[in-house]
């Protein structure tokens, strides 16, 4: 029998009830802001290094604003480079990101022969996140800490002294090896996982000199426990106006590290540019700046676009002064 207009009016009626709860759990799922949980941020070095700390007053904020936790995870090793194969190995959800930038992105891959990631193709470049330049130190009771001296005294005795770094591959790395080529010395290079116990190192007179990222050198540099040599930017810092660059001696010797949110590939568009928004309105955050400004670092929001073409300009200018310094790929970074 066929049904009354009435009948069919009110079967479409609970056809669209029962639908409705189901349709919406899609849409919801669909069109929902992130973060609606917490988020991971995975830093390739160690606890209590430049990066850690840098990384951690981002997350801060990151929280504050989004009212969701932003968790560091340290998963320090081989420069950078286990963490960031961690990234790229995880769900393209926007729930864990993390750093990205020279280190593991571009130096590794004139370090390592063998990588667990392609440093572009596997990682969504998010943002920016900041830049900042590396300092030369040395132990207090070094014979001086006068670059021009030191340089002098390194060519009278190749391999006789050492420098520590964050790891192999690092920006730190390469600002020792081009000191290396561009001086014409051999200051022998030990590498550490991650910046801080390379540091304890030089507090104990374990290694005569260290590369470090400014951030985690200038505690110590003010309390007067180690001593300042040279900066990599190409002109002094006002953080350090008596302490020189490098390219007063050696031009054109400069080393800048930077350091850029990334993800997993494959991200979303409309999920990168709700996370790319955040982290511009944290990095412009005026306590941001400050905080940032006083570990020497400045703060560099981005787009998406400009962060990864930046990453290809490093790579192509970067990797010739590797292989001119001598660094080599070696081994596997798996």
């Amino acid at each position: 029998m066929p049904l009354s207009v009435d009948r069919r009016r009110a079967l479409a009626t609970i056809s669209s009830l029962v639908a409705a709860p189901f349709l919406a759990t899609r849409l919801g799922r669909a069109g929902e802001a992130w973060p609606i949980r917490a988020v991971k941020y995975v830093n390739g070095f160690p606890a209590g290094g430049a990066t850690d700390t840098l990384s951690r007053v981002l997350c801060q904020k990151l929280s504050e604003l989004s009212g969701q936790s932003f968790v560091v995870e340290n998963k320090a090793g081989a420069g950078g480079v286990l963490g960031a194969d961690s990234i790229a190995k995880a769900p393209a959800d926007g729930y864990t990101v993390g750093l990205g930038g020279i280190a593991s992105n571009v130096l590794a891959i004139g370090s390592y022969a063998k990588l667990p990631y392609h440093p572009r193709n596997d990682f969504t470049f998010i943002s920016g996140m900041w830049q900042l330049p590396n300092i030369l130190t040395a132990k207090r009771d070094l014979f001086s800490s006068d670059l021009k001296e030191l340089l002098a005294a390194f060519k009278k005795a190749p391999g006789k002294y050492t420098y520590a770094s964050a790891g192999f591959g690092t920006t730190l790395h390469l600002s020792g090896e081009m000191m290396n080529s561009m001086a014409g010395v051999e200051v022998r290079h030990v590498p550490y996982r991650g910046a801080a116990p390379a540091l304890n190192d030089l507090l104990g007179g374990n290694v005569d000199l260290l590369f470090d990222n400014l951030p985690g050198s200038l505690p110590s540099v003010r309390a007067g426990t180690i001593r300042p040599v040279a900066v990599t930017a190409k002109q002094r810092i006002k953080e350090l106006p008596d302490v020189p660059a490098f390219a007063e001696l050696l031009p054109g010797y400069e080393m800048t590290s930077w350091a850029a949110l990334i993800g997993p590939a494959n991200m979303p568009g409309d999920l990168v540019a709700q996370i790319n928004a955040l982290t511009a309105k944290a990095l412009n955050d005026p306590w941001v700046q400050q905080r940032y400004g006083d570990l020497g670092a400045t703060t560099w929001p981005t787009n998406p676009q400009e962060v990864t073409a930046y990453r290809d300009s490093e790579e192509a200018r970067l990797l010739p002064i590797m292989k001119a310094a001598g660094i080599k790929p070696e081994g596997g970074a798996q």
